[in-house]
């Protein structure tokens, strides 16, 4: 688990074929937008999301965001510890992104 900024983001992103962008929030929170590609896994939903995330590959690269980064840190903690290396938290989350939304 990794914690980085847009810019680190955006360029890991841009070189990355094996990236999966995974957008944490609630689905009330989806609804005023998302970035474009991002799968929905509502972590409030603790059952469903602990699902999914037993169901995850491991040989991605995962790129975890929520509002503001926190609920975003701790599913990136949960990767790991499911043996999910690979991951990545937004610094700052929907708060701060500046790049293109889907709505």
């Amino acid at each position: 688990m990794e914690n980085i900024t847009q810019e680190k983001w955006r360029e890991l992103l841009e070189k990355d074929d094996n990236a999966v962008i995974l957008d944490v929030r609630t689905q009330g929170e989806v609804a005023e937008g998302i970035i474009p590609g991002a799968v929905v896994m509502d972590i409030q939903n603790t059952s469903e999301f602990y699902a999914k995330a037993q169901k995850l590959d491991p040989s991605k690269n995962y790129y975890v965001y929520c509002r503001s980064g926190g609920r975003s840190g701790q599913a990136c903690m949960l990767f790991d510890s499911l043996g999910i290396k690979n991951s990545y938290n937004l610094i700052g989350g929907m708060m701060t992104w500046n790049g293109e939304i889907k709505k």
